[in-house]
């Protein structure tokens, strides 16, 4: 049975409070998790301003970026263990894993790393009024410690997206990742120990969310910071406890994304991209697309066409050759998925396809599986279009011109991202200024330069991550004035 532990100032600490970890693909008990109270909590906080005091608050940020690119090194190098950990985790297919959240996760400290190497800040000189001359200079210096609360979908990715950047900016941080996906983040402790990174500067502490250790962590007075990624509504919550305190946050949301097809897409491309956008991770993803919009003249056409890509995925474990869609993350979810299946019934939807559970034998019915799913024929008004599901599904409606397109895709409370299909590189530009998101892919879906702005707009999120985009919330800029 594998423990989960603690990782608090370069030690792994036990519990006397334990909970499973359970394989979403058949249910069975993967390890214990020991859950941290309230006393680890305070630990890895007093761990992480030691830290801050120590070594690393004095470390260059050349030697910091050294030790961050063989983190990096040292993630590749174990690379099918961090793969096996995730797969176990989540249960998404081999091929996603391998090619998107082990690579990625790695990747992240040495991009951040090379950013803040390289990313100058602001000099002027200026006229005193007495006649003399001074000059003022940007100096970046560490927000301090940072509480990293991390999702499920993409643990070990969404997880250093955050870590990577605020160890660079020389902060100390405490990452909370989600009770279903413990292990990436416990295996990554053992990875900061054996390249020397200094003991306190990267802590993990599991457990739930309500008088838990995500409670205890963001209320935390001794946090600097908190930055997190998942529900509005835990959003919310957090964004109360940083009140307190006046700490600042830097959220991703949820999202309620709308895919826009217009009749002049590469129809193959727009076909394929969408699929993606929908079924990938079993839509378990932030960005995915949950309303489709398609111009009229090409409307029954791509409904058919994206049923027979649905009707192609073929589901199963991570390892089976061929699969490209696994199972949701828990009972809970799924059956909050199916929920939204009954519901879209329920409210007259037409199910293109699936809308059910597939069969599946042995130990692997007792996973969380659910069938790709397609609708049509709802009002906008309906729950399943303006709630975030999070599951492998989505709804197509006709739409006649862009501006009705536009009006479609912004009557949400959401704001994250958008994709839109169009050859005329006038519409192309046009959507992408009129859509309120954060983020909008024209022509491809989930293509990333880590050097641009990341972030939700409305109740997507706050604040933008990337680039020098992430120095802004892990680093505050001090203003120096000299007089000469």
């Amino acid at each position: 049975m594998k423990q989960f532990l603690n990782f608090i100032g370069g030690e792994f600490i036990a519990t006397g409070k334990t909970f499973e970890n359970r394989a979403p693909v058949d249910n069975h008990v993967i390890g214990l998790v020991h859950e941290a109270g309230q006393k680890e909590v305070d630990a890895a906080v007093t761990a992480a301003q030691v830290a801050l005091k120590g070594d690393w608050g004095r470390m260059s940020v050349v030697k910091r970026a050294e030790l961050l690119h063989a983190v990096a090194d040292e993630i590749n190098r174990r690379f099918d263990d961090f793969l096996q950990a995730e797969m176990a985790d989540t249960g998404k297919p081999h091929s996603l894993a391998s090619h998107i959240d082990i690579p990625r996760g790695a990747a992240n400290f040495k991009v951040f790393a090379d950013i803040v190497k390289n990313a100058p800040t602001e000099s002027f000189q200026m006229t005193t009024p007495d006649g003399g001359t001074a000059i003022s200079y940007g100096l970046r210096t560490p927000l301090g410690v940072v509480a990293v609360v991390c999702p499920w979908n993409l643990p070990l990715l969404l997880m250093t997206w955050k870590v990577g950047p605020a160890l660079a900016c020389g902060n100390a941080v405490i990452v909370k990742p989600s009770e279903e996906t413990p292990a990436t983040a416990t295996l990554l402790g053992e990875v900061m120990k054996a390249v020397g990174v200094p003991d306190g500067v990267y802590n993990v502490v599991h457990g739930f969310g309500p008088n838990s250790a995500g409670e205890f962590l963001t209320r935390h007075r001794g946090v600097n910071g908190i930055t997190f990624t998942g529900e509005t509504r835990t959003g919310e919550a957090i964004m109360a406890a940083a009140a307190k305190g006046v700490r600042p946050v830097s959220f991703e949301l949820g999202g309620k994304n709308a895919g826009i097809v217009f009749a002049d897409a590469d129809f193959d491309k727009a076909v394929t991209g969408i699929t993606r956008s929908t079924f990938e991770n079993c839509g378990q993803v932030c960005l995915g697309t949950e309303r489709v919009y398609v111009q009229r003249p090409i409307f029954d056409k791509f409904v058919a066409a994206l049923k027979a890509k649905a009707e192609a995925l073929k589901i199963g474990p991570p390892m089976e050759p061929g699969v490209s869609l696994g199972p949701l993350i828990s009972a809970e979810h799924k059956q909050k998925v199916m929920g939204y299946y009954a519901k879209a019934k329920a409210e007259g939807a037409t199910v293109v396809t699936g809308g059910s559970e597939p069969r599946m034998s042995g130990a692997l019915a007792e996973g969380h599986w659910v069938q790709p799913t397609i609708w049509t024929g709802l009002p906008e008004s309906a729950g399943v279009i303006r709630e975030e599901i999070f599951g492998p599904c989505c709804h197509i409606a006709p739409f006649d011109n862009e501006e009705e397109a536009i009006a479609l895709a912004n009557a949400t409370d959401y704001g994250l991202a958008t994709t839109v299909w169009t050859q005329d590189l006038a519409t192309a530009h046009r959507m992408a200024a009129a859509i309120e998101v954060g983020l909008c892919w024209v022509n491809s879906w989930f293509l990333r330069d880590l050097r641009t702005a990341f972030g939700g707009a409305k109740a997507s999120g706050i604040g933008r991550e990337g680039g020098v985009h992430s120095l802004e919330f892990y680093a505050e800029l001090r203003n120096v004035m000299i007089k000469l």
